[in-house]
C-alpha cells in the first residue's frame, strides 16, 4: 500500500488536529452563553409541562367532569379520581390526586381531557422536603389553577393555532 503525497501532508502535520484547536479556540475566545439561573431565565414554550393545576370556568365552577379519561391515559398512574353524580344529573370530582413523585409529565392527562381541566403550568421550580408534599390533592391543584389562571388561558390561547 502505497502513501499519496496528499495524505502524507495531513498525517506529518497534523492539520485535523489543528482544525479541531482552530474550532476549540473559536468557542473559547467567543462570547459566552452561559445563563446566570437564578438571576436569568431563558424563555419557555407555551407548551412547556411543568406544575400540574385544575382550573375553573369563568363563574367559579370547576372544570372537571369526572370523566376519568386523565386517570386512565396516565402512563404512570399518577392520577386517582373519585366522582359523585349531582342532584341536576352532572358529574364532579369528589376526590382529584395527582403524585407528583410518580408522574413522568408526558402531558397525556392534558391531552385528554375534554373540557381542558387539568393542564400542566409553566412552574418548574418547585420543590418538596417529604414525599407527602409531593401528593396533590384537589384543593391544592384548584389553589395551583387559581393563581395561574392568566398564564393558563394565555398559553391556551397561544396554542389554539395548533390543535
Amino acid at each position: 500500500m502505497q502513501i499519496r503525497p496528499k495524505q502524507w501532508f495531513h498525517s506529518f502535520f497534523l492539520t485535523e488536529l489543528l482544525r479541531g484547536m482552530q474550532l476549540t479556540g473559536r468557542y473559547f475566545f467567543g462570547r459566552k452563553f452561559t445563563v446566570q439561573y437564578p438571576e436569568e431565565r431563558t424563555p419557555q414554550s407555551p407548551r412547556f409541562r411543568g406544575l400540574h393545576a385544575l382550573r375553573r370556568y369563568e363563574n367559579g365552577e370547576e372544570r372537571c367532569i369526572s370523566c376519568k379519561l386523565c386517570e386512565a391515559v396516565c402512563p404512570a398512574l399518577a392520577i386517582t379520581i373519585r366522582g359523585e353524580e349531582r342532584a341536576d344529573g352532572t358529574r364532579r370530582t369528589t376526590a382529584y390526586d395527582i403524585d407528583l413523585s410518580k408522574c413522568i409529565f408526558c402531558g397525556l392527562c392534558e391531552e385528554s381531557c375534554p373540557v381542558d381541566s387539568i393542564v400542566e403550568s409553566r412552574v418548574f421550580d418547585y420543590h418538596a422536603e417529604t414525599r407527602a408534599e409531593l401528593l396533590y390533592n384537589k384543593e391544592r391543584l384548584l389553589a395551583n389553577g387559581d393563581r395561574l389562571e392568566r398564564q393558563l388561558a394565555a398559553d391556551r390561547a397561544a396554542d389554539r393555532p395548533y390543535r
